[in-house]
């Protein structure tokens, strides 16, 4: 019986008003009969991540009736990182994930669906899925709406990052305001989401590792032809899931975070991978800590030289074998627990054995003899800064120790005007406070102010901290996730400017040199700001939000 939810509506003579909406809807006699697949798009025109998104959920339809199903195509909401980088607007992208979260519950439970493939494609859409599908605990799988492909400028590749750099190097008078219109006109030259190991790319390469998506998935590019095969496969795959019931808690094991967290960091992944690992994993109960980031992350080394820190983007690795090359690799050196099933119905190991390795002499993935960094670039620091914890993003190439006095701002806004302004001296450490999950609200990403520091050449002079959060194109010496946050009262909140800042990313401590009693003092005389938002969507978030430490989630009273 794979119609085991939806037949409560379509099989009972005591629900009339359904079965005739059914009718009105196109559905006849027989499709009463089969099992409903919930195909929940988040695709919208504003951005390019999602603008195409909306097309291959149609191509997913007619291979879910092609399985003699019934398939619904419904949207969710989305919010556009790079669009609203830098502005109010930021606020609301990690809240965005527990809107399309709840909004895929929501549908799904209303309306009773046998399964669910969800088409995702950007950062917070695919974790929002991953969240409902874990809570809705039914038959499921993910599209990754793929990659967009890099843009090009005189032989220089670009990428959305080339676009926020290239304001500093303007406003450093590294380059004009020709050739800065002309690399924000080129940086994104269509539908896809942002090409390096950023969060979506990150996002998606561990959720095809944990097993609920399908091979090749998040190596895909999105306007290439084997996405639309992807999406071709769909609705045989989610029939196999519905006739075996196979269903996210049976592949979302402990042992699938550990190589979702394993692959996150032999990739370089976004430091928002621990957030949205975190806040999964406390859906589905699984006791899952920021340490087991930083234990993995000993034991892990970093291969691939993706952008934002090395050349490549994602297209590079689709064009030299795609993600189960390197899901290969990992698992023949023992990184990897291959017993995990995956929505194919089959383990991962099984996956890889029919995956060809890697092609012979390409450089997006590094082998185990030659890292780039032995050990991972993850680092979850400690000390009186983080009591709670923070998340650092260190590849090696900015350094390992920093030592300086704050610069203290009270907000990105601020921060951003005093590096555009040339205020930020060499040897400064930035500190942004008052920009957490509560705070902020909405813990916005800092990606304008390090982009700038690169644009403006001080990327390996100054650092960066922050109870805020960064985008996956952020790097240089930069710390972020502090907790306590500084509206809870955090010692971030407590810096003054001058105070030396010693951040160590061997030791994986962030400390502030303040003397106990001074710090006592301080803290007498601290109190906490009004909350930035007093209503709507963003109050609702401020009040029900956990820490950084906890995944910012918002499903449980704190």
């Amino acid at each position: 019986m794979l119609n085991r939810i939806s037949s409560e509506l379509t099989q009972r003579q005591d629900r009339p008003a359904a079965r005739a909406m059914l009718f009105a809807a196109g559905l006849t006699e027989a499709d009463l009969d089969r099992p409903q697949v919930g195909i929940v798009s988040s695709g919208y025109e504003g951005n390019p991540c999602n603008m195409h998104l909306n097309g291959l959920a149609a191509t997913v339809k007619e291979s879910v009736q092609a399985s003699e199903m019934v398939g619904f195509v419904s949207n969710t909401i989305g919010v556009s990182d790079g669009i609203s980088m830098g502005t109010a607007g930021m606020r609301y992208s990690l809240p965005s994930r527990d809107l399309i979260a709840d909004s895929i519950e929501t549908i799904a439970s209303a309306q009773h669906y046998d399964g669910l493939v969800t088409i995702m494609g950007c950062d917070k859409n695919m974790p929002g899925a991953m969240i409902a599908m874990s809570r809705l605990d039914r038959p499921a799988l993910m599209i990754y709406g793929g990659t967009i492909a890099p843009g090009h400028d005189n032989g220089r590749r670009l990428d959305v990052v080339s676009s926020f750099e290239a304001l500093g190097q303007r406003l450093a008078g590294t380059i004009t305001s020709q050739e800065f219109d002309r690399i924000v006109r080129l940086s994104c030259p269509g539908a896809g989401a942002c090409g390096g190991m950023f969060t979506a790319n990150t996002m998606a390469s561990v959720i095809e590792v944990m097993g609920m998506s399908l091979p090749c998935s998040s190596s895909n590019p999105a306007t290439s032809p084997d996405k639309v095969d992807e999406c071709r496969k769909a609705g045989a795959a989610i029939r196999n899931l519905l006739e075996r019931n196979l269903r996210p808690s049976d592949i979302l094991t402990r042992n699938a975070f550990e190589n979702a967290i394993t692959l996150a960091i032999a990739l370089g992944g976004s430091t928002n991978v621990v957030l949205h690992l975190l806040a999964i994993a406390r859906t589905l109960e699984i006791d899952l800590t920021v340490d087991d980031f930083q234990r993995i992350s000993d034991s892990t080394p970093l291969l691939a030289d993706f952008r934002p820190s090395g050349p490549y983007v994602m297209q590079d690795l689709h064009a030299v074998g795609g993600m189960p090359g390197v899901i290969r690799m990992l698992l023949e050196e023992d990184l990897l627990h291959g017993d995990c099933m995956t929505v194919t119905g089959s383990t991962l190991a099984e996956n890889a054995a029919t995956a060809p390795p890697l092609s012979p002499g390409q450089k997006v993935i590094h082998d185990f003899g030659d890292p780039i960094k032995p050990s991972g670039h993850l680092r979850i620091m400690y000390g009186n800064v983080a009591e709670g914890g923070a998340v650092a993003k260190i590849t090696g190439k900015e350094g390992e120790v920093f030592e300086g006095p704050a610069r203290v701002f009270d907000s990105e806004a601020e921060a951003n005007r005093a590096i555009g302004e040339g205020r930020i001296e060499k040897g400064d450490v930035i500190v942004i406070r008052y920009e957490g999950p509560r705070g902020g609200p909405g813990m916005p990403e800092m990606l304008t102010p390090t982009s700038m520091i690169m644009g403006r050449g001080l990327g390996g002079d100054v650092a960066l901290i922050t109870d805020g959060r960064f985008s996956g194109g952020t790097h240089g010496f930069v710390v972020g996730h502090i907790t306590p946050e500084a509206q809870d009262g955090g010692l971030i909140a407590l810096i003054a400017d001058g105070d030396v800042i010693r951040i160590d990313a061997v030791r994986n401590t962030i400390d502030a040199d303040i003397p106990a009693a001074e710090i006592e003092v301080r803290r007498r005389k601290w109190t906490a700001p009004p909350l930035r938002a007093t209503s709507g969507a963003l109050y609702r978030y401020a009040r029900t939000v956990s820490s950084a430490s906890q995944g910012c989630t918002t499903d449980r009273v704190y």
